[in-house]
């Protein structure tokens, strides 16, 4: 089956066409490190790791490239206000960053480039621009290169609209710009910024403009020509369609698909930064369960926006509490099974990333296993349960998976005594139980719900998890 994917240049769903066969090249914008990372942003992440993982179980050789923007103005100014480096700044919130990414089972970029590591690959594409005539430093001698979008007729083809209509960019002063909609592509140095945010250049010193960073890291780590460029729908424009028109009036072909993922609303709002309704990961992650907050993110459709609520946090959580209740069972009952996918739950992550399809087939799978039990029909329980286990492990939840297992962490050490502890005590209501004093074993086990342990029962022992 071919995997097809919605293009947002096109607007059409297309088949996955490569630039060269078997491999998958894949370029999403990173994070702009001036603060922790929230929710909205982290969705991004786990869209595109679980395209990752899909395209990967398909048989691709996939390589992810994921830029990290760590200088920009608001980093200047919020550095600024805390009265630290911008760099060292800039780098606490890409660890958070990193942190965010490992807190939700993301598996990391196959190289996580930084802006400031790729100065002369900007400089080198500036120069290419300003030689085709699409580019042009500012008469004012600020120092600032500008692309000018008049020149490239393409321009807008991205969001599709005329250059008429849109509003002046933002990215930049209006100082010596022919067009107020012109781009900057390079920020001359002020005086009021720190002489380390700014490197040499033909024009001046100065730092790069955000659109620029990303074309340059594109370029350099996948080439002229990749196959997929993503990231939040809120980057379409301008972000996106000035990287576009720049890379292609520099001459190269650029993405063959733009994929976007909608974004995370609260109370209707997009979450954002500058909005200050933005739910940080390492706050959510705490509340709820992190592969519950991945299956959370999941679970609608990529195109589709999320309202952030803690109901809908809670049901993911019930969700998947019921789905490893049924692995529980099903593994005391025939052991183990080697992972296997549904042709239906193929189906629908060929289909554009179809997620909410391929869930409605694991809950389907999870209600037959449950009944199968019940029946005692060990067949289909191995069978739901080898399904439900291979969807899982594409999907990047399945409990047993490494990249869970947090080894050496607090966590970790505090996993080992709480299981220990528990294990103790069923140890002592099996005693109990073999010498007939049940009001002590019923003591321990109403003292373990109490503490939200749930206790099962099974041919095997007894078994126990968290109940929610």
């Amino acid at each position: 089956m071919t995997f097809r994917l919605y293009d947002s240049a096109t607007q059409a769903v297309r088949d996955l066409d490569t630039v060269v066969p078997g491999q998958v090249s894949i370029y999403h914008c990173g994070l702009t490190v001036q603060s922790a990372p929230h929710v909205g942003h982290i969705r991004k992440e786990v869209v595109f790791d679980v395209l990752r993982r899909w395209l990967t179980q398909l048989g691709y050789d996939v390589t992810v490239i994921a830029n990290v923007t760590d200088i920009d103005d608001k980093i200047l100014t919020k550095s600024a206000d805390a009265g630290v480096a911008w760099w060292a700044h800039a780098y606490r919130f890409e660890r958070e960053l990193h942190d965010a990414y490992a807190a939700l089972g993301c598996l990391p970029p196959t190289y996580e480039p930084r802006a400031t590591g790729h100065i002369p690959e900007m400089i080198e594409l500036i120069t290419t621009l300003i030689d085709r005539g699409h580019a042009y430093p500012a008469a004012d001698g600020s120092g600032d290169v500008y692309f000018d979008v008049r020149s490239w007729p393409d321009y807008g083809s991205l969001s599709r609209q005329k250059i008429d209509d849109m509003e002046p960019a933002e990215d930049s002063e209006p100082r010596g710009k022919r067009d107020p909609r012109d781009f900057a592509l390079w920020k001359g140095h002020k005086a009021d910024e720190p002489e380390t945010a700014s490197w040499d250049t033909p024009w001046g010193r100065g730092r790069p403009g955000w659109h620029l960073e990303c074309s340059a890291m594109a370029g350099k780590y996948l080439g002229d020509e990749f196959d997929i460029h993503g990231g939040g729908i809120d980057l379409r424009f301008p972000h996106h369609e000035n990287e576009l028109a720049q890379s292609t009036a520099a001459g190269r072909p650029f993405a063959r698909f733009w994929m976007h993922n909608a974004w995370v609303t609260a109370a209707g709002e997009k979450m954002s930064k500058s909005l200050g309704n933005g739910a940080l990961v390492s706050e959510v992650t705490n509340l709820y369960p992190p592969r519950a907050v991945r299956f959370y993110l999941l679970a609608p459709h990529y195109r589709s926006a999320i309202e952030y609520a803690d109901t809908s946090l809670a049901e993911a959580t019930a969700s998947l509490d019921r789905i490893d209740n049924f692995v529980d069972r099903a593994r005391d009952v025939i052991g183990v099974a080697a992972p296997v996918l549904p042709e239906s739950f193929t189906a629908a992550m060929n289909d554009d990333l179809g997620t909410p399809g391929a869930l409605a087939v694991l809950y389907n799978a999870v209600r037959e296993g449950n009944s199968a039990i019940e029946a005692g029909d060990r067949d289909t329980v191995a069978n739901k349960l080898a399904e439900v286990q291979g969807m899982l492990g594409v999907l990047g939840l399945a409990a047993d998976d490494p990249i869970w297992q947090h080894s050496g962490s607090e966590d970790a050490a505090l996993t080992s005594v709480v299981d220990g502890l528990v294990g103790e005590l069923l140890k002592q209501r099996e005693d109990a139980r073999a010498r007939k004093d049940f009001a002590a074993a019923d003591s321990i086990r109403d003292t373990l719900i109490k503490l939200g342990v749930e206790i099962s029962d099974t041919p095997n022992g007894p078994k126990w998890r968290l109940s929610r």
